[in-house]
């Protein structure tokens, strides 16, 4: 698996994305350069920061990139692209998902671990979790309120498209277990096809023992354990078209 890295101007978590990824699950990184045109990769991750100093709004500018071009088309052909924190922003800036990440309802900068509720499994990303399972990640952020109108909340909500909910240890979704005032408890959602995910907490920033938990990096592993079985399926419809084909040409003797 080969995994492409964005760093746009202000970029501060992309380091980390790359260690979870070549140095924790062993897999090939690179970064790709906010001025890139072209993208040469089987996951697409869009790290955490202040691209672009957050000047106007979080991701606002970013969407602009010349990057960006390519991670739209790299969707549009079924890649998966996760977008972390700033990720997230950008990807709803661009219209890669609906909705905006507003300031927190406390007005304030905030950084510490929350609880997930997994609610969508069928994500290339989720695959790994159990539906309602419980998982411990960190946030760091200014702007991290999902907003979206009502009848946009009611179509994800109805289409299955909210993969991460804010909620207390028990898995309760709570107004108390709501950090930034987020819509519906929603800390993460995806495209109508699913291979387009966002979420504010930072699964690169729970990956090892020594960190907040390691309930991250089930999120990597299940985007490799995907990768492979799309590579194998296609091997394998390769290989009986071949097969189709040369019965064709021997039969035709």
């Amino acid at each position: 698996m080969k995994c492409a890295v964005v760093v746009f101007p202000g970029s501060n978590c992309d380091r980390d994305t790359y260690g979870a990824v070549a140095e924790v699950l062993g897999e090939r990184a690179v970064y790709v350069r906010h001025d890139a045109v072209g993208l040469d990769a089987d996951v697409v991750f869009l790290p955490g920061g202040f691209s672009y100093g957050d000047y106007l709004r979080a991701g606002a500018l970013a969407r602009f990139a010349p990057v960006m071009e390519a991670v739209r088309r790299f969707a549009a052909e079924g890649g998966p692209v996760l977008g972390i924190c700033n990720g997230f922003q950008i990807l709803c800036e661009a219209g890669l998902l609906p909705g905006a990440l507003t300031r927190n309802a406390s007005r304030r900068f905030l950084c510490r671990p929350v609880h997930l509720r997994v609610e969508n499994t069928a994500t290339p990303f989720t695959g790994l979790y159990q539906p309602g399972q419980v998982i411990r990640l960190p946030i760091a952020h200014g702007e991290g309120s999902y907003f979206a109108p009502a009848p946009v909340l009611d179509q994800l909500e109805r289409e299955g498209r909210i993969v991460f909910r804010y909620c207390d240890p028990a898995g309760q979704v709570t107004v108390a277990a709501n950090p930034n005032g987020s819509a519906a408890n929603i800390a993460g959602i995806c495209n109508a096809a699913g291979n387009v995910v966002g979420l504010m907490p930072h699964p690169e920033r729970a990956v090892e023992p020594f960190m907040i938990s390691t309930d991250g990096l089930a999120m990597f592993a299940a985007v490799r354990d995907w990768v492979e079985a799309r590579t194998s399926a296609r091997t394998a419809g390769w290989t009986s078209r071949r097969m189709l084909l040369a019965g064709s040409a021997g039969g035709a003797r």
